[in-house]
């Protein structure tokens, strides 16, 4: 049986300007399915190549493929469905399938707009997908749909989910097959080598409300550390990859682990042929700062700190559980233990104004990472804060959520002066940057990273990519008013995914209602104990001092 499967060609100007990204998802896919047997198993990277969906036409007929599989997040949402598409015109006999965190969650949306989606893989994929192929090849798809745990699909014209599949329990499993690529198209700009994104943990115990990971991963298990050393010595010896970044939400959490990881690359000699970075808490730096230094020994060059927000008041909103001032301490740790340091904020909510964005760039220059971020509030449909701020979202193109997009219009300001303004933070932080420190400070490695950073910005800057300001149609401060961010307002939620939506509203109010009923009956029961308790004597209950009132409340 012939499987192909295909990246999406979808760019929105973000993460993208720092390198091509080697789609890890069809690896990890592969490997697994060819532990089950499968050997025909081939790629089209059409994001990377760059394709056109006549080329990507020719390419899926030319393969004659028995099953066509794609991922997608939200905002590919629309060019997966178009694969798809694409492959029931070229080759109609193929099954097609498609998977990730958008499909997972809002696959009553997807199957309502693109009902040529033969079947959804919802979660992890691994042992699901290969359960599906085994399904097809053995003759048993579609009868046997039904049968499958982690699906989702059309019957007669009504949607249908199977249960939910568990989680990878036996993560030795996991072995990608990273072969499936063509290294040569992977490059990270900032250091001129070949980029791997393996992954040590999945999911996440934390459970920021604007984040959707720990709900698609479910529970947070961590791999053992050397056989992740293996992925990536093989990657360093057989791909040519000189820099890797970790996928994980935030992979030290788990401080034994990850420890264990950093002195097994120590141990194999591994940091002086590649390096890497990785995403954090600042809580876990506050942890870690004596081992930060171990940590750069290991390799560690850089560090994209969720410090998210300069004011408190959206670390609250944002359920981050940490606290502004930990930000400053966390950022001049790493950067005392040689550690680059990126700090990320997320502006544009519905209470973002001129001077709160002025908050964040004087913070973040106070703070002094050496590279910021001004991620646009995405308001994932599937995520606690979405349910709060549902009424206030206005734009349903999900292929504009991408972080550099405004979708939420604050109350204060049009979207084009949002934009604005996160513009303005970046001219004024890395002009400064580029004058005054990236040339002049730090080791010869800070010092040529940093500017190989900076060079990523300005070839986006020129190439008019960079937070897709070319198609937006923002040349400055004068282009604020005139701002076109192309949003198809045709675009809508499914009947079905809003019964869906309002079914889980209708729960969680429930579900309040009831904390607070057993809250009442608590504080009843508490009264009613105390007014009935009796000292063993048969003394009157006193508080501390002899007195018998209680404190008024503050």
């Amino acid at each position: 049986m012939r499987i192909l499967f295909v990246h999406p060609n979808y760019r929105s100007g973000g993460a993208e300007i720092a390198g091509t990204w080697p789609p890890a998802w069809v690896a990890y896919l592969t490997g697994h399915l060819r532990q089950a047997g499968f050997g025909d198993v081939h790629f089209i990277d059409a994001m990377t190549d760059g394709l056109t969906d006549a080329d990507l036409a020719k390419q899926i007929e030319a393969f004659a493929p028995d099953v066509v599989g794609v991922t997608a997040i939200t905002p590919s949402i629309y060019r997966a469905e178009d694969v798809l598409k694409i492959a029931r015109d070229v080759a109609p006999n193929a099954v097609r399938v498609m998977g990730g965190v958008h499909a997972t969650f809002m696959y009553k949306q997807v199957l309502s707009e693109a009902p040529w989606i033969d079947v959804i893989v919802r979660g992890e994929g691994e042992e699901v997908c290969t359960e599906l192929m085994l399904a097809i090849e053995d003759g048993r798809f579609p009868a046997d749909r039904h049968k499958i745990k982690g699906l989702a699909f059309l019957d007669d014209g009504k949607i249908v989910a199977t249960q939910a599949a568990s989680t990878v329990k036996d993560l030795s499993k996991i072995k990608p097959d990273w072969t499936v690529l063509e290294w040569s198209k992977y490059i990270y700009i900032p250091l001129g080598t070949r980029v791997a994104i393996p992954n040590l943990a999945r999911g996440c115990p934390f459970t920021c409300s604007f984040c959707s990971q720990w709900k698609f991963w479910r529970d947070y298990r961590v791999r053992e550390p050397k056989d992740v050393v293996d992925e990536i010595e093989e990657l360093v010896d057989n791909h040519g990859v000189g820099f890797f970044i970790l996928a994980d939400e935030e992979p030290t959490i788990n401080k034994k682990k990850f420890v264990a990881f950093c002195q097994e690359l120590i141990d194999r000699g591994l940091p002086k042929r590649v390096k890497w970075g990785i995403n954090t808490r600042v809580t876990d730096i506050y942890r870690d700062r004596d081992l930060l230094k171990f940590y750069r020994e290991a390799g560690l060059v850089h560090v994209s700190l969720g410090t998210e927000a300069a004011a408190q008041m959206k670390l609250d909103v944002f359920n981050k559980e940490t606290k502004v001032e930990e930000n400053k301490t966390a950022i001049r740790l790493l950067r005392e233990a040689d550690i680059l340091v990126e700090a990320q904020f997320i502006v544009g909510l519905d209470n973002e104004t001129p001077e709160t964005l002025e908050e964040t760039f004087r913070m973040a220059w106070d703070w002094q990472p050496d590279l910021a971020n001004w991620a646009m509030y995405t308001p994932w449909p599937f995520t606690p804060l979405f349910q709060e701020l549902k009424d206030q979202v206005e734009i349903f193109d999900f292929s504009k959520y991408n972080f550099v997009t405004p979708i939420m219009k604050p109350a204060a300001m049009e979207r084009g002066e949002l934009l604005d303004g996160v513009m303005n933070n970046y001219r004024r932080f890395y002009s400064r940057k580029a004058l005054f420190h990236y040339p002049w400070r730090g080791t010869g490695f800070r010092r040529r990273y940093l500017l190989g950073c900076l060079y990523a910005f300005l070839k986006a800057g020129y190439q008019r990519t960079f937070y897709d300001l070319g198609k937006a149609g923002y040349w400055g401060p004068q282009s604020k008013k005139s701002v076109d961010f192309h949003f198809d307002e045709t675009r809508q939620l499914a009947e079905a995914q809003m019964e869906d939506w309002d079914a889980s509203a209708d729960k969680a109010a429930r579900a309040a209602e009831r904390r607070e009923a057993l809250r009442a009956q608590g504080k009843e029961r508490a009264v009613r104990r105390s007014a009935e308790f009796k000292m063993p004597n048969g003394a009157e209950v006193k508080i501390c001092g002899g007195g018998d009132r209680q404190m008024d409340d503050a």
